[in-house]
């Protein structure tokens, strides 16, 4: 999944990145942003298409560029990025809408295997975040990059 990705850069410290998705629409600008929340080490991160209007992204729009795996995995790769810069850091991840949870769900359970190399993967149910198993419904996400154990290399 993370091979097949877009290029991304990334500003401010590393929290926000910029890719183009490439389809049927057209060249599409997306943007990722890991924001602090008011818990030390907790960030939310947010994704969405570019809108010049607001200089912003918008979570709302829905693209349909035909390139949501392509999409998917360049977001999950900005996570080696952020957590590299941010070791300690915990990522909450929601979709703006149930559709999008479920597609987020959906990505992780494909690629659990892989994911769970290099990262614990909780998902909330209910009132608290418990270990990430397939098959059940989540209302969010958190990720946290496992430690590299130096002599693992």
């Amino acid at each position: 999944m993370i091979d097949d990705r877009y290029e991304c850069h990334f500003e401010l410290e590393a929290k926000r990145f910029r890719f183009f998705s490439e389809g049927p629409k057209g060249k599409i600008e997306k943007i990722v942003y890991y924001s602090q929340t008011r818990r030390e080490n907790i960030y939310n991160l947010g994704f969405g298409d570019y809108n010049g209007s607001i200089n912003d992204f918008d979570d709302q729009i829905i693209t349909n560029n035909g390139d949501s795996r392509k999409v998917l995995a360049t977001v999950a790769r900005s996570l080696y990025t952020f957590t590299d810069r941010y070791p300690d850091a915990s990522i909450i991840a929601t979709g703006s809408t149930l559709a999008r949870t479920r597609l987020y769900r959906m990505g992780i359970t494909n690629n659990l295997g892989l994911i769970e190399k290099d990262f614990h993967v909780w998902g909330f149910m209910g009132k608290e975040f418990v270990k990430f198993e397939k098959n059940a419904a989540y209302e969010a996400f958190l990720v946290k990059r496992k430690k590299i154990n130096k002599f693992d290399i």
